[in-house]
Parts: structure tokens; C-alpha cells; sequence
């Protein structure tokens, strides 16, 4: 039986025990630094806490909206939803408004929401991926609308969202998601697109590393150089121990599986 790697904390990730270039001070130029949003670097999950701030401002019927926001957030965390009907039936809260429409509401949320919920470690995670020159890259699957505001806050200028849909006549947001859905493998596909449209070697990807908390992220935690499970959910959590992949604890509120 595989002997799992303890927990560590931020301190002792990505300290003197890492990568053997970094102890040889060999450092590659651009090194990717991948960051997955939701109960990674945020304490919570964007979409929900979304659709949650949208019921309180009575945008959204909560009597209608708050079972079915449940339902979805209980099969992503399964693992069980599509990644179609997981970003249809997020992307569709945006319906009927443009994006200038949405702009005071999308500042609220991030101020009043998700920066109260970014720890201190994701903060200090990020910044010393940005002290050592890598390249840093937000991948979520949550869509570019509620996402960019986020990525700003963190100071990272790279994101790699799902894309909401614009009528170009009307300017309004359809509902629906454009192009690649970026989850899953989708993640991997949107990742290699983007190297390519940023002239950069797609040999990148395998000496990056990538910090999520879920298993619908294992498509591209297998294809990086460094898969980093943080506050992983119970079946990342067996994946990490099996393949000794080391495991941060960000959030000091979410309990580890039994």
C-alpha cells in the first residue's frame, strides 16, 4: 500500500524541497504557475455564490432558483454533472443583459462576496509564484463575466474562463456559453489553444504546476509537470495519495475528508 505524502502547509510549499531546477538554480524563463478559482484560491464556489447574491438582490427566484442551484452544486461536487449542463445552467443567470448591464452588480459581488473570501495563503500562494518570474494563469470554469473582476484582484493577468455568449445585434447576453467549455478535459484543450496563440512551446504544459481542489480537474492535473491538490475533495484526495501528489491546506475553515 502507497505510503500518502502528510499535508503541508504554505510554508513548507513551494519552500527549498522543491523541483530539483529550482535547488540547481536553473530556473526555465516562464514557468507556468495554473490556478483553479473555486475552493482552491477562493473559499467557496463562484457560480453559487453568485446565483446566492443574485436571490438576495432579487434578481432571482429564490423559492424557484435555490433547489436547483443545490442540486447542481451537489453533482459537480460528485462529479456527475456535464460539463454542458453545468455551465448552461450557470451561464443562462446572465440572460437578458449586457455586459455594461452587469458590470455594477458583477463589483458588488466581487467586493462585498469573493474578496472577503480569499484567505491570506492564496494571496501569499500567488505572490510567491510571481517573486520566482512564473507566468501566472487563472483556469475555471466558471464563466469570464463573474471571473475577470477576480482575476484582477489577484493581480493575475492571464484567464482562462468559459465564455459567455453576446447577441451582436442587441448586445445582451444570451445564456448560453461560447467555444470550448473550460472544465475537464476542456481545460486541457483551452490550455494548449492558448499556448499556441501566445507563441509559446505547448512543452510547457509539462513543467507547470496546477493547484485545484476537485476531481473534475484531473485532466489537467495529470497532464502538468506538478499537480498540487489543495483542500482536495475526498476523490481528488485518493488520487493524490495514490499518485504522491502533495497536498496544501489553503482554507483553514474547510475540513480535511476523513
Amino acid at each position: 500500500m502507497t505510503t500518502p505524502r502528510p499535508a503541508s502547509t504554505l510554508a513548507d510549499h513551494p519552500g527549498g524541497c522543491g523541483p530539483a531546477w529550482e535547488r540547481l538554480g536553473a530556473r526555465p524563463a516562464a514557468r507556468l504557475a495554473l490556478f483553479d478559482l473555486d475552493h482552491t484560491l477562493l473559499s467557496g464556489d463562484s457560480d453559487v455564490l453568485w446565483c446566492e447574491f443574485l436571490m438576495a438582490e432579487g434578481v432571482l427566484d429564490r423559492a424557484v432558483f435555490a433547489p436547483c442551484n443545490a442540486d447542481m452544486a451537489r453533482r459537480y461536487g460528485e462529479g456527475s454533472v456535464s460539463a454542458e449542463d453545468f455551465c448552461n445552467f450557470y451561464v443562462a443567470t446572465l440572460a437578458g443583459r449586457s455586459l455594461p448591464e452587469w458590470q455594477p452588480l458583477c463589483q458588488r459581488f466581487l467586493t462585498e462576496v469573493i474578496v472577503p473570501l480569499i484567505p491570506a495563503s492564496a494571496h501569499a500562494l500567488v505572490e510567491s509564484h510571481r517573486q520566482r518570474g512564473h507566468r501566472l494563469v487563472l483556469t475555471t470554469a466558471t464563466n469570464r463575466v463573474l471571473t475577470a473582476l477576480t482575476a484582477q484582484h489577484l493581480g493575475i493577468a492571464d484567464l482562462l474562463a468559459t465564455e459567455v455568449e453576446v447577441d451582436a445585434g442587441s448586445g445582451r447576453c444570451t445564456g448560453r456559453p461560447q467555444g470550448t467549455l473550460n472544465m475537464r478535459e476542456g481545460k486541457v484543450t483551452r490550455l494548449r489553444t492558448w499556448l499556441s496563440e501566445q507563441g509559446l512551446a505547448a512543452s510547457l504544459l509539462e513543467g507547470a504546476v496546477f493547484y485545484s481542489d476537485s476531481v473534475n480537474d484531473l485532466p489537467l492535473l495529470r497532464a502538468v509537470g506538478e499537480a498540487v491538490a489543495v483542500d482536495p475533495d475526498p476523490r481528488l484526495l485518493q488520487e493524490a495519495e495514490t499518485r504522491r501528489w502533495p497536498v496544501l491546506r489553503l482554507d483553514p475553515g474547510r475540513v480535511a475528508p476523513a
